[in-house]
């Protein structure tokens, strides 16, 4: 282990990847400070897998700005928290902040938090809050009460997935209700998100999910039309008081192509919506929220409002780009739970590009030709940042991998694009 005992803070971050990279960039940044990335231990790892989020991906892999450890049962809750507090023992004279890059491990670390606070920094909501966001079923319901756009939604439940009669017209978007115990579910046909274009595909879709161990409501929800460019993703940190701190919407211009990646963004660029941002702030504040969220929603060129899709109980997987703007997302956390400085509300305005893709493919696959100008115009003043490579933590075997993992995203953009 590399990490230096007179470090004072360690940033503890689950799970790998370009998440858990952008996080310990912006502790890196920030502090000059060292994260230890944590994952559990799998004895079958694949050539595949090191692309993946998992099992150290690319994005981790040869950094000298962060550690890695693997944690047995780490990922198994009946385990969770005997493994976390081992990984606390061996750092007991350091200030440890607990971290998270997927919301399966922020409910668990939400769901013992009365234990894993006496050893962490747990910038979460409580169980309490837990129980209201959950799903995305709750979450509409809070919709509903703030008075905020989502598609048009009908629930589906295995009882009654033969009944059903849609309310809207195909095009439609299946996805669970609950990601969590979708997660761990497996089929063959597994996909994160569904588009279907007939009733036939929708009950061949439904009866291969209840076939798997997913046994939770569905999600059946219209189309928003228009492509990756309508979308916008909202990230947020809520200080200690129940007060938004800091606030930064972006433009997604491309996601991942491939089925099993859908949503995953990989190249966005800072947007502002004060009037998208003051109905954030008001239901987070007003459910006593706190802490790293994350919202995916589509821009509907039909009635001119934002449709929220859901709700995450942490930062974005391309959150990063907030601190790319000029606004480190992880000194806000730092300044409210250690240095206890009290930030005034921060709507980023700063324009900014954010892409783990080579410009050429991004210029290739971009449909948005006016977004497409603006993205070559941030490129060419050098308003842009390339979440991986970062020029302080740079050897050649990082070098060469990372130009393999640009490769096999070109690859997939010519097998998957439309």
């Amino acid at each position: 282990m590399t990490l230096k005992n007179e470090q004072p803070i360690l940033p503890i971050i689950i799970q790998s990847g370009q998440h858990a990279y952008g996080v310990a960039r912006s502790f890196y940044e920030a502090y000059r400070i060292k994260s230890l990335v944590i994952e559990p231990a799998i004895k079958v790892r694949t050539i595949r897998s090191l692309f993946l989020s998992g099992t150290q991906g690319i994005a981790t892999q040869n950094s000298g700005i962060l550690d890695f450890q693997y944690v047995e049962h780490l990922n198994e809750p009946a385990y969770f928290v005997q493994a976390l507090i081992g990984v606390a023992m061996q750092f007991q004279h350091q200030k440890l902040i607990l971290l998270v890059c997927d919301c399966y491990y922020a409910e668990l670390i939400i769901e013992n938090k009365e234990v894993l606070e006496k050893y962490f920094i747990l910038p979460y909501i409580d169980q309490v809050l837990l129980k209201k966001v959950q799903t995305k079923e709750k979450f509409y319901q809070l919709c509903d009460m703030y008075q905020l756009k989502y598609p048009k939604t009908m629930i589906l439940t295995k009882e009654h997935q033969a009944t059903s009669e849609l309310p809207f017209q195909f095009p439609i978007i299946i996805k669970p209700s609950n990601a969590v115990t979708y997660t761990s579910c497996s089929f063959p046909e597994k996909k994160k998100i569904f588009l279907v274009n007939d009733a036939n595909e929708m009950q061949h879709i439904v009866r291969c999910i209840y076939r798997s161990s997913y046994q939770d409501a569905l999600i059946l929800q219209e189309f928003i039309p228009g492509d990756d460019s309508y979308i916008r993703v909202l990230d947020v940190y809520v200080g200690r008081d129940n007060k938004v701190k800091l606030m930064c919407v972006s433009n997604k211009l491309l996601e991942d192509p491939s089925p099993q990646n859908k949503g995953i963004s990989l190249a966005v660029m800072t947007d502002y919506d004060e009037q998208l941002m003051d109905s954030i702030r008001y239901l987070l504040e007003d459910i006593g929220y706190t802490g790293f969220a994350n919202f995916d929603m589509k821009y509907d060129v039909r009635d001119g409002e934002y449709k929220l899709f859901e709700m995450n109980l942490r930062s974005g997987a391309s959150s990063y780009y907030v601190t790319a703007s000029g606004h480190n997302l992880m000194q806000y956390m730092v300044d409210d739970y250690l240095f206890h400085v009290n930030h005034e509300r921060t709507y980023v305005q700063t324009k900014h590009l954010w892409t783990l893709l080579p410009s050429k493919t991004l210029y290739k696959y971009m449909q948005n030709e006016k977004l497409k100008i603006e993205a070559k115009r941030l490129i060419r003043e050098g308003r842009y940042t390339n979440a991986l490579f970062y020029k302080e933590d740079m050897n050649i075997k990082r070098w060469m991998k990372l130009k393999l993992y640009n490769w096999y995203l070109h690859v997939k953009y010519r097998k998957y694009f439309n």
